[in-house]
């Protein structure tokens, strides 16, 4: 089975039966990690890192309340080490015992996050990783058999073995992406970084606030000094179910995508995720657009416009499944906000993943959208020349 044979409805209803036949108590973990409101964020930061935890469920007397992420952390530069977690806190989506795996799947995709707790009433009885939701792979044969060009994101961001941590951590805030593959100066994958190895190499206990991992510490470290060099890779035909055991075994999220020794894409847990929630059934679009203020919201109906309108033509190329866009921004000089914003289109079995820089935040929606669609009309060329060299 590939990608093309989700759009038959019979079998990808019987797909979606096997996958939602898997229930949230075999995937999710009963011990975890958790904080009060009242932890630190000195002590969230020392609880991720001998945890490995990313996201941190907060529980008051019992009681969840939310969750801290490593990400949001980052974001807030002028924050002390020693200030609350409590107004870090995220509103989080959860799950509970009879959810359905492909919803489970979308959760984590809006989220962007790598644990989501699971919750009896309000208390938390457990919590899924992201590495447990791509594990049901192997429990699905027809999803094993898909090949890993076909849900591959391509092109990929990399950064090189003698770029600075602190632009590989610009990397991942701008584009929204967490881990980033290791090149050196001849193209050659020679690992991977990632949060993880930003979380052991940043953090130190004698910092006072979120600034002090700033450049000031981090000037002369280099990308290739806490990279994962141990990281695998994998050939662009080979199948899925090779590439989720790689990153299941050994707690990676992301393989570069070889062909011929060269960077072609990477495959991630999200790509893997987007396959899953692709099952799910709906009678629409899923969209998601995340990182609007409140009054940036009276845009919406014109980016949904644009949105409308972009997926009326490529519905003609290829059916969509999901659409997540976020808003970044920076404050520039004479307090004028620059946006970045990132979108990234669920397709025919492929993540197509844009971004746009600009001052004009409904231009720089309109633009990326346009970006999104013209890629679409790419894809389809990409994805032929890729089928022929398979026969």
């Amino acid at each position: 089975m590939g990608v093309k044979d989700l759009e038959d409805l019979k079998k990808l209803s019987m797909l979606r039966s096997q996958i939602d036949g898997i229930s949230v108590e075999k995937i999710m973990s009963t011990e975890f990690p958790s904080i009060t409101s009242e932890s630190t964020i000195a002590n969230a930061l020392s609880v991720m890192k001998d945890t490995k935890y990313q996201d941190l469920p907060v529980i008051d007397e019992g009681t969840f309340v939310g969750v801290v992420s490593y990400y949001s952390i980052l974001r807030k530069k002028s924050v002390t080490l020693d200030a609350k977690v409590k107004n870090l806190i995220r509103n989080f989506q959860t799950a509970t015992l009879d959810k359905q795996i492909t919803e489970l799947a979308e959760m984590f995709i809006s989220n962007n996050c790598r644990e989501i707790p699971v919750l009896n009433g309000k208390k938390v009885i457990g919590v899924v990783r992201r590495n447990k939701i791509i594990d049901v792979v192997n429990d699905v044969k027809a999803l094993k058999e898909i090949k890993v060009w076909e849900i591959m994101t391509n092109p990929v961001e990399a950064v090189k073995v003698h770029d600075l941590m602190d632009d590989a951590l610009e990397t991942m805030i701008s584009e929204n992406i967490r881990t980033l593959p290791v090149i050196d100066d001849t193209d050659r994958v020679i690992g991977v970084v990632g949060m993880k190895e930003i979380i052991e190499n940043n953090w130190r206990k004698d910092n006072k606030t979120i600034g002090d991992l700033e450049k000031s510490s981090r000037s002369q470290i280099t990308v290739e000094s806490i990279a994962t060099t141990s990281a695998k890779t994998i050939e662009w035909d080979a199948d899925v179910a090779e590439a989720v055991a790689i990153m299941v075994d050994n707690g990676f999220s992301t393989l570069p995508v070889l062909e011929s020794k060269a960077l072609v894409g990477v495959i991630t847990e999200y790509d893997v995720l987007e396959l899953i929630s692709a099952c799910r059934e709906r009678d629409m679009l899923f969209v998601q657009i995340s990182g609007l203020e409140d009054d940036e919201k009276e845009y919406t109906d014109a980016i949904y416009a644009d949105i409308e309108n972009m997926i009326s033509k490529v519905s003609k190329i290829y059916k969509p499944e999901s659409l997540t866009i976020h808003v970044s921004r920076y404050n520039e000089v004479g307090g004028n906000p620059k946006y970045s914003i990132t979108g990234r289109l669920y397709i025919n079995g492929t993540g197509i993943m844009m971004k746009e820089v600009g001052y004009d935040l409904t231009k720089t929606m309109s633009d990326l959208i346009k970006k999104l669609e013209a890629a679409v009309i790419d894809m389809k060329e990409s994805k032929v020349s890729f089928r022929n060299r398979r026969k």
